[in-house]
C-alpha cells in the first residue's frame, strides 16, 4: 500500500532521490523529448551566460589584469610565478576538484537532485569573497580570497550549470553551449577594459567593489532562471565512479585535457606583460587582452555551429591545434601589429575548447550520470590548469623571456594528438562525426 506524500514534500523536486529503475525509464522518455529550443531552454542558456560572464572575472582569462597590477603595484617584490598561483588556484578549484571537491561533489549531488541550495550558497560565497578581495594588501590574503574562496565558489556553480544546458538541448547542444561561453568572452572584454579605466579613476578597491555589485546582479539572475529539465536519478556509486575509466576513450580524453591545459592559459596570462616588454604601452597592453577575447566570442559561436555539423571533438581538434601553434609563435612577436595578429588568431581558436569540452564528456556515457562524469573530468584535468601558468612564470623568471615558456606550452599539440586517439577509441574508426 502506498501513501501519498504531502504536497509540500512533493514540490521539493531538487531534493528527490527516486527509485533508480523507475527514474531511469522516466529519464529516457524525457531525454527523447529534448526541446532544442523554447522559452525555458533559452532562459537556461541566458542564465548560463551570466555564470560564464562572472566566471571570467574569477578565472584566469581576466586574471592577467590583476597579474600585471599586482606585479607593478601591490606586490612588486613577489615573483610573477608566485603571483600566478593566485589565478591558477582559482582555475584549480574550478577545474581541479580533488583539492576542495567543489565540482566533483556538486556534480554527484546534481545527479541526485541537489542543485538549487548549493548553487545559491556558492553565489553568496562568490559575492562575499569578491568584496573581501578589495580589502586585501598581502599575497596570502589575495591567495585565500581571490584564489581559494572565489575558485571554490565558482567550482561549485560551474559544472552543474553546464549539465543543465545539456538537459535542454540535444541536436543543437554545440550551439547552445557555445552561446553560453560567449558570456565568458564578453566578460573578458568588459572586465579588463573596465579595470584599466576604473583603477586610475576610483582606485583598486572600488573597482573590485563595482565588480562585486555586478556579480550580485548576474548570479541573482542565474539563480532565478537556471532550472533542470530531467528528473534526478540515484545512480549507484559515490563521488568518483572508477568504472567510467573502463571507457578507454573517456580516460584518454581526460589525459588529453590535462596536457592541453598545461599550456592553454600561458599566453592569455602573460600576454599583457610580454606586450610591455616589446615596447607596447601599459595602457594598450590591457586592450590586447580585450582584442583576444573579442575574437574568442566569434570563435565560440563559430565552433558551436561547426560542432553541430561535424561533431564537437572534431571541431576542438582543429581549433585547439591552432591554439598550440599561436602559443608557440606568440613570444616571437616583435611589435604591436604582430602581437595583435597573434592575439586575434589565438583568441578565435581558444574559444572552441572552452565552449565545447563538456560535450564529449557528456556523450561518453549515460545522461543520468552526466553530472558526476563531467565533475570527474574537470577535477582530473585541472592538474594542468593549476600547474601550467606557474610553470610558465618560473620559466620566464629563469630565462628572462617567454620563448622557452612558449615551447613548453607546446604540450597543447600533444594533447590534440590524444584527442585524435580518443575519437578513434570512441568511434572505432579513424574518422567520423563526434
Amino acid at each position: 500500500m502506498s501513501e501519498k506524500l504531502p504536497s509540500h514534500i512533493e514540490s521539493l523536486h531538487d531534493q528527490e532521490i527516486p527509485n533508480e529503475q523507475a527514474s531511469h525509464q522516466k529519464l529516457q522518455t524525457h531525454l527523447s523529448e529534448a526541446p532544442d529550443g523554447g522559452m525555458r531552454a533559452w532562459l537556461a542558456v541566458f542564465a548560463q551566460v551570466q555564470v560564464h560572464l562572472i566566471e571570467t572575472f574569477l578565472q584566469i582569462s581576466a586574471f592577467q589584469v590583476f597579474q600585471a597590477y599586482y606585479e607593478e603595484n601591490l606586490l612588486p617584490h613577489t615573483p610573477p610565478s608566485t603571483i600566478a598561483w593566485i589565478g591558477s588556484t582559482q582555475a584549480c578549484l574550478i577545474l581541479y576538484a580533488l583539492v576542495c571537491l567543489p565540482s566533483l561533489a556538486t556534480g554527484r549531488l546534481f545527479d541526485l537532485g541537489y542543485f538549487k541550495i548549493p548553487f545559491f550558497a556558492a553565489s553568496c560565497i562568490l559575492v562575499a569573497c569578491t568584496f573581501l578581495t578589495a580589502e586585501c594588501t598581502q599575497f596570502w590574503q589575495l591567495f585565500l580570497t581571490q584564489g581559494i574562496g572565489l575558485g571554490m565558489g565558482c567550482g561549485i556553480v560551474f559544472s552543474p550549470a553546464i549539465v543543465i544546458v545539456s538537459h535542454w538541448f540535444s541536436k543543437r547542444r554545440g550551439l547552445a553551449l557555445s552561446i553560453t561561453a560567449v558570456g565568458s568572452a564578453l566578460g573578458s572584454i568588459v572586465f579588463p577594459v573596465a579595470a584599466q579605466n576604473l583603477i586610475p579613476l576610483i582606485g583598486f578597491r572600488w573597482t573590485v567593489r563595482v565588480f562585486g555589485l555586478t556579480l550580485m546582479a548576474t548570479m541573482g539572475t542565474a539563480n532565478i532562471f537556471l532550472k533542470r529539465r530531467l528528473p534526478p536519478v540515484n545512480v549507484r556509486g559515490g563521488l568518483f565512479n572508477l568504472k567510467a575509466f573502463r571507457n578507454k576513450a573517456y580516460s584518454t580524453y581526460c589525459i588529453s585535457a590535462t596536457m592541453i591545459l598545461l599550456g592553454f592559459y600561458t599566453e592569455l596570462t602573460y600576454i599583457s606583460v610580454s606586450a610591455v616588454a616589446i615596447g607596447v604601452s601599459k595602457d594598450f597592453s590591457f586592450y590586447v587582452i580585450a582584442i583576444a577575447n573579442a575574437a574568442s566570442a566569434f570563435g565560440r559561436v563559430s565552433s558551436g555551429l561547426l560542432a553541430d555539423k561535424i561533431g564537437a571533438l572534431n571541431t576542438m581538434i582543429v581549433f585547439t591545434a591552432i591554439t598550440g601553434i599561436t602559443t608557440i609563435a606568440w613570444p616571437f612577436a616583435k611589435d604591436k601589429s604582430q602581437l595583435i595578429v597573434i592575439a586575434t588568431i589565438h583568441g578565435f581558436s581558444i574559444g572552441a575548447y572552452i565552449s565545447l569540452y563538456s560535450v564529449p564528456a557528456v556523450a561518453m556515457g549515460k545522461m543520468e550520470d552526466a553530472g558526476r562524469r563531467v565533475g570527474m573530468f574537470v577535477s582530473l584535468t585541472g592538474i594542468g590548469s593549476i600547474a601550467g601558468p606557474p610553470i610558465s612564470g618560473a620559466i620566464y623568471t629563469a630565462t628572462g623571456g617567454f620563448v622557452d615558456a612558449g615551447y613548453y606550452s607546446g604540450s597543447i599539440i600533444f594533447g590534440v594528438a590524444l584527442l585524435l586517439v580518443a575519437r578513434h577509441l570512441h568511434l572505432g574508426r579513424l574518422w567520423g562525426k563526434f
